[in-house]
């Protein structure tokens, strides 16, 4: 959609094929970071006014990036940058709420229940999408974005596949009430905070607060300028976001059941709350209180790299060709980046400065590099990669405790401190 918005300001014509029947379908509204590089990739692509609702609809940013243990105590803590600057900070969205800004105004792009199937290249220089219910669509260039099960990427790279990273997460959301709130420390409830528990069990919490109450309503200390977007933005019809507290607990696959991927609801709980029976019991009242329909297995992907193909009328961008972990959390970061960087070749092309394919080979030329770099850095980080020290039965007390002493080290000494933040915002803001 990124790219949409991006090509239809440059006067070129686009059309977005979505397998979901519509706005509201398919997407459960887990946290994205969108850092630098996607902030930078959207202010491109979109509107100016839609930017400007992209960031009213963002939950309120994180203030802190806490590392705590499973039994509540705080390793370390760093103080983020505040989010004066449109680009230049770490943004908390909600997915669906995102979706539903890049929606916005599209109706005339945007067809649901579309399925691909396949894809013909003409002799003419077209290529032809089929979709599952018997219709097809004709054009220039198709672009996949469909994801790390990409149905294009199997047709038109099938030697390009993805390898299980050897770790499980369970992803649960909890509404954010009173009591929720008080069963978090306070840099807990405004922040990032990484789980390093005992026993290879890890995990990752988000509070998310969002301009609107729980029933829809504007709140009422909002700044004007924001008030006056979101009062007029159509988008929040089809959101049903409200404050939420977003927990990921994941491991090695060998902690889980063999039918992991086939659990839903109050089993996928269940199982939670089993591999946490060692954890601070505010937490586990926390996992207690998860929305059951909230609760999704995710079974961790990671691409292996190849090298770069010959250019055609096929090209793809985002998780359908760079599937990463979550290790380093800039997947849709670099899938927006892929967006911005597409549209400016695109825009040439369609200026007469390159060629179609040269305008597709320099873009692919450019994405693969980077793009691989961040699938090779999210694998080394934060154990989620199945065969990380963390998960080794004796091994795997010393990792803990390393990690745990190298973040209370870094956060204690000023210049340690003030790097790791200052990396952080490089890493995540990397445009080059």
């Amino acid at each position: 959609m990124c790219l949409a918005h991006g090509l239809r300001r440059a006067g070129i014509d686009v059309a977005v094929y979505e397998r979901h029947r519509d706005r509201s379908d398919g997407l459960l509204s887990y946290r994205i970071g969108i850092g630098p590089t996607g902030n930078k990739a959207l202010r491109r692509c979109l509107p100016p006014e839609l930017f400007d609702v992209f960031l009213a609809t963002c939950a309120r940013s994180p203030r802190y990036f806490t590392v705590i243990s499973e039994r509540l105590r705080e390793t370390a803590s760093f103080e983020l940058r505040p989010d004066t600057d449109p680009v230049e900070t770490e943004r908390s969205v909600a997915r669906m709420t995102l979706h539903q800004v890049l929606l916005t105004g599209m109706e005339d792009v945007v067809h649901f229940g579309r399925t691909f199937t396949h894809y013909e290249q003409r002799d003419d220089g077209t290529v032809t999408a089929h979709f599952a219910d018997g219709t097809t669509a004709v054009g220039d260039l198709l672009v996949a974005a469909d994801g790390t099960h990409s149905a294009v990427r199997r047709q038109h790279l099938p030697h390009a596949v993805t390898r299980a990273a050897g770790t499980v997460n369970i992803a649960v959301k909890i509404p954010l009430t009173d009591h929720v709130r008080s069963l978090l420390p306070e840099r807990v409830r405004q922040g990032i905070s990484l789980i390093f528990g005992s026993g290879g069990i890890m995990g990752v919490l988000h509070v998310m607060e969002f301009k609107w109450d729980r029933d829809g309503r504007l709140r009422p200390d909002l700044d004007p300028t924001d008030a006056a977007l979101l009062a007029r933005w159509p988008g929040l019809r089809h959101d049903a976001t409200r404050d939420y507290v977003n927990i990921v607990i994941w491991s090695a696959d060998r902690h889980f059941p063999a039918d992991v991927m086939r659990l839903r609801g109050p089993a996928l709980i269940d199982l939670a709350l089993r591999l946490t029976r060692g954890w601070h019991p505010d937490l586990r009242d926390l996992l207690a209180g998860s929305d059951p329909h909230s609760a999704m297995p995710i079974r961790v992907a990671t691409s292996e790299p190849i090298p770069q193909w010959k250019a055609s009328t096929v090209t793809l961008l985002g998780d359908a060709i760079h599937t990463m972990t979550p290790g380093r959390g800039v997947g849709a970061n670099t899938a927006l980046r892929d967006a911005a960087l597409l549209v400016e070749e695109l825009r040439q092309v369609a200026a007469g400065d390159k060629t179609l394919l040269a305008g597709v080979a320099d873009y692919e030329a450019a994405m693969l590099p980077y793009g691989y770099a961040r699938v090779a850095d999210s694998l080394s980080r934060n154990g989620t990669n199945g065969d990380d020290p963390l998960y080794r039965p004796v091994v795997g007390r010393l990792a803990l405790l390393g990690a745990r002493g190298y973040f209370g080290v870094t956060s204690r000494i000023p210049r340690l401190r003030r790097r790791f933040v200052d990396d952080f915002y490089t890493y995540r803001g990397e445009n080059d």
